[in-house]
């Protein structure tokens, strides 16, 4: 099965769409990682730490940090896919780059207030990185097209190369944008003057109809993969339906534990965040431990050593977009199979009594696991031990596939050493 796996994912791996998706997503790295110190450092799980940050004026500090580093990823991808994909095609990259970020901020809406104009930070992060990638996409495909067909401006020759090259860009640029505005004009006019919200919403509100039953929320869990694997950001997509549902569950699960009741529900919100996705989406705990604990290739273990401790704090970012999981069909299965192990696993366990409900009490996300799940369920030692028993079995389920991975990741390093020392 590994295999057959493995030769299908190597073909669609080679297909030149999804190989710029990849590198041109992977240009975030440096900022992701250190977006991420940050944001473990302004949410330590600690009772007034924010607070304190706050009242010594460092919390705001490490927000525009934040907002600064990774919080840019949709206008990285912007210009690195469109880049990669330019350079594939064998014309200039930077150009090409350059224009598929000026698309992604014309079809962007504007942010208005009595101060002036800008963009918002949320559609410059993961939010709008599937926007970001359509247009980088695209709008590579127009440049390199009138590139081809030699649409450009032809400079006397003698003329530095880089005064040459923007010559050559120009009118290719021109069609990119003039493409992208007409876009913007079509969207404006039919009463829809925002792209991502177009898309957000053409793809949640089907997610409305479903509750808090068990099959519903596998049925969401998958969904959230598979959001996150195409480059979507799966909790934008589905929280704004799904989580008002496990809110209310939590905060009915709240008076029940001040009155000493029986709790009602299962599936609430710290079901969700504390129990099934440990670690982030796709229960990628298991992943990074992997990563961490059995991988030899050197990528792997760079990036277990680099992904392991945002892990434990739930923030998954590194791993989503680094090794990467986004559009890596090798990791699709367990990116899958994982959350939904968990959440089986654990919704058993609290039926039949083994295990304490979540007691409606809100635990922060960056709450390392064993911790949150003790804490979550208004300080039941069962709550910390189910989470053990599936940060286990998230392990279990990704080793094979990170086996597989990364004895062809030493094969092609074997290969790289062999053909190093041939040459010398």
């Amino acid at each position: 099965m590994f295999e057959k796996i493995e030769m299908i994912a190597g073909r669609i791996g080679n297909q030149r769409h999804l190989r710029a998706l990849r590198d041109g997503i992977l240009l975030s790295m440096p900022l992701i990682i250190i977006g991420s110190i940050f944001l473990i450092l302004g949410n330590l799980p600690i009772e007034g730490y924010p607070d304190w940050l706050d009242g010594i004026g460092v919390a705001h500090i490490f927000n525009k940090i934040v907002n600064g580093s990774f919080g840019l990823m949709a206008l990285v991808a912007a210009f690195g896919i469109a880049h990669s994909l330019a350079e594939d095609y064998e014309v200039d990259g930077v150009s090409a780059g350059i224009t598929s970020l000026a698309a992604f901020i014309i079809v962007t809406p504007d942010l208005i207030t009595d101060a002036g104009s800008g963009i918002s930070y949320v559609y410059v992060g993961s939010s709008g990185l599937f926007v970001a990638i359509v247009v980088a996409l695209i709008s590579a495909e127009i440049f390199r097209f009138f590139i081809q067909k030699e649409f450009t401006i032809k400079m006397p020759e003698g003329v530095p190369i880089a005064v040459e090259k923007s010559f050559a860009a120009l009118l290719p640029g021109l069609m990119v944008v003039l493409a992208w505005g007409f876009i913007y004009f079509l969207l404006v006019t039919t009463g829809i003057d925002n792209i991502h919200t177009l898309l957000t919403n053409t793809l949640g509100k089907p997610l409305g109809a479903i509750g808090g039953s068990l099959w519903g929320t596998l049925l969401i869990i998958a969904f959230n993969s598979i959001f996150w694997f195409v480059g979507i950001h799966g909790a934008n997509t589905i929280n704004p339906v799904i989580q008002p549902v496990w809110l209310q569950n939590t905060d009915a699960n709240r008076i029940a534990f001040q009155a000493g009741q029986e709790l009602p529900n299962i599936i609430t919100n710290e079901f969700m965040l504390n129990f099934v996705w440990i670690g982030g989406g796709g229960t990628t705990i298991g992943l990074v431990l992997c990563l961490f604990l059995f991988a030899k290739g050197k990528n792997n273990k760079a990036m277990g050593r680099l992904t392991v401790a945002p892990g434990f704090f739930n923030i998954n970012e590194p791993v989503l977009f680094g090794l990467p999981i986004v559009l890596n069909f090798k990791l699709l299965i367990p990116f899958i199979l994982a959350p939904v192990a968990t959440a089986i696993i654990t919704y058993i366990g609290m039926s039949t009594g083994l295990v304490a409900k979540t007691a409606g009490i809100v635990v922060p996300w960056t709450m390392p696991p064993i911790i949150s799940g003790y804490l979550a369920t208004g300080g039941k030692i069962s709550g910390a031990v189910i989470q053990v028993i599936t940060l286990v079995i998230s392990v279990l389920i990704y080793y094979p596939f990170v086996r597989s991975t990364d004895k062809a990741q030493l094969k092609a390093e074997r290969e790289e050493e062999i053909a190093a020392s041939k040459s010398d």
